[in-house]
């Protein structure tokens, strides 16, 4: 990377902290080329340069005649989904759990069938991890996804893995909408899917997971409605 490149892309990281740190929403107008430079003490060419790469990462969009608009507060790398730019979280994490409900379903029967011991050991270990970081009242979202992701793993279909993403961004936005109230509700379910899948219950761990989202579904409709 030249010299000019690496101070575009220095830029760039700045002024996503600053779109952060002065939080500018998504569909506000950050400042013109004359005052970002001013700000970052640099030419206007690297601000140029700064905002196309902040454009090619999905966070800014330019406008001909208007101006340079926020359209996501996280990059490409951070949310391949783009999903960071809906502000309503638990109508998302609604519209989320109609995918996961076909989708993880289907990974749940598939682990079933192909995970080997080790996977289940470790799956196994997570529900325990979960549980304790429960009862010591700890955030359990990391642990939640680690399972999730885990057992597309073990479904051996590469393309459910390359999906994980999605599933991801499915449990963190869940967990944000309900501030965290969902876990009690996932403890034992997530016992059940995991037993499912140690008996090579294709069924069973099917029925498990749907039995599980579909719990965590109602319970944000249920905030939803209130």
């Amino acid at each position: 990377m030249n010299e000019n490149k690496l101070l575009a892309s220095q830029v760039a990281e700045k002024l996503l902290t600053h779109i952060k740190n002065d939080n500018i929403k998504i569909g506000e107008k950050i400042e013109n080329e004359f005052e970002l430079a001013d700000l970052f003490c640099v030419s206007r060419n690297t601000v140029r340069e700064a905002i196309k790469l902040l454009v090619s990462k999905g966070v800014l969009d330019v406008k001909r005649g208007s101006g340079t608009y926020v359209i996501s507060e996280t990059t490409i790398d951070e949310d391949p989904l783009r999903l960071g730019r809906y502000s309503d979280k638990i109508k998302l994490a609604l519209e989320l759990f109609d995918v996961r409900l076909v989708l993880e379903s289907e990974i749940a029967a598939c682990a079933a069938l192909n995970a080997t011991d080790e996977e289940i050991e470790e799956m196994q270990n997570l529900c325990i991890e979960i549980e304790n970081l429960h009862k010591l009242g700890k955030d359990t979202t990391l642990k939640d996804t680690e399972l999730h992701t885990k057992i597309a793993k073990s479904s051996k279909n590469r393309i459910f893995e390359e999906l994980t993403p999605l599933i991801v961004s499915g449990v963190f936005t869940s967990m944000t909408a309900t501030k965290r109230k969902l876990i009690s509700h996932g403890i034992e379910a997530h016992k059940n899917i995991v037993a499912a899948i140690a008996r090579h219950d294709p069924k069973g761990a099917r029925f498990s997971m749907i039995e599980h989202l579909n719990s965590n579904r109602n319970f944000l409709l249920e905030m939803l409605n209130k």
